[in-house]
């Protein structure tokens, strides 16, 4: 399989690390990408061939995963009008749709469009896929294997909820930053050290994690045993819900789901 990266910023540059550790060959994946030292960094630490543009490759890839950035994606995809022949496209772009993408390269319909998020520089992503109906399940399978060697994949069948995955799993490593670095100034406040409050607040997210993924039981059942009436847990979450996290949370997802169907809306304006 010759895969080809348009973009080899840090989401590719996790993607090429996964998939050597999956097998495949350096030398079945090139990069084109017009930062010299974007390249030289993909060469020194994977050996994989990068080119400045597209010109300098002669190939016609068996995929081409669109790894540069939304507003750049219209000029980085024209020299490839012609060249696709029957090329598998896989996005990792954000809020361009799929009709924006076939429309760019000249009604190509071998289409797929994943929202990634960032723990996939760690192994540990989840990417949500939808796709064009040109593509048959043995394409839908090598999308997984490529995606799956930097974590979980999660298909919809309408595109419209890739706005929602956006907004939970693209957008939601943030909230989650966010409640960590809300413990560890708490944990500071209540006289732990920084490194201590650190340690804390992260043992607890992962242990947590693990848990909720582990067990066949809801997080609600999960949290209610951790919730003695009259203790700790519980005066902690009658003052947040008395300040209303639980919905600012909600609010927050329906806020980023929006504005992720409002940028597609001007990105497939142009």
């Amino acid at each position: 399989m010759k895969l080809l990266f348009l973009g080899g910023g840090n989401m590719a540059y996790a993607l090429i690390g996964g998939l050597l550790k999956t097998g495949l060959s350096a030398g079945d994946i090139h990069v084109v990408d017009p930062v010299a030292e974007v390249r030289l960094r993909l060469q020194a630490q994977f050996g994989v061939a990068c080119f400045a543009c597209a010109e300098e490759t002669a190939e016609t890839p068996d995929v081409v995963l669109l790894a540069v950035k939304p507003q750049q994606m219209q000029g980085a995809l024209a020299p490839w009008r012609s060249r696709l022949g029957d090329s598998l496209v896989i996005s990792i772009a954000a809020g361009i749709d799929l009709a924006t993408l076939s429309r760019w390269l000249d009604g190509h319909q071998r289409l797929v469009r994943v929202m990634p998020n960032t723990p996939a520089l760690v192994g540990a992503g989840i990417s949500g896929c939808c796709a064009t109906p040109a593509v048959d399940a043995a394409a839908r399978a090598l999308t997984d294997r490529l995606l799956q060697s930097v974590g979980a994949t999660l298909w919809v069948a309408d595109e419209k909820h890739i706005d929602a995955v956006t907004a939970i799993s693209g957008s939601g490593p943030a909230y989650v930053f966010l409640f960590i670095e809300a413990l560890q100034h708490a944990a500071q406040e209540l006289g732990l050290t920084p490194e201590q409050g650190r340690q804390l607040a992260l043992a607890t997210v992962q242990g947590a994690g693990a848990l909720a993924a582990a067990s066949d039981e809801s997080v609600s059942v999960l949290r209610e045993r951790v919730t003695s009436k009259g203790g700790t847990t519980a005066a902690a979450l009658e003052v947040m819900r008395a300040r209303e996290v639980p919905q600012g949370i909600i609010a927050g997802c329906h806020a980023a789901a929006a504005r992720s169907e409002e940028l597609g809306r001007l990105l497939g304006a142009v």
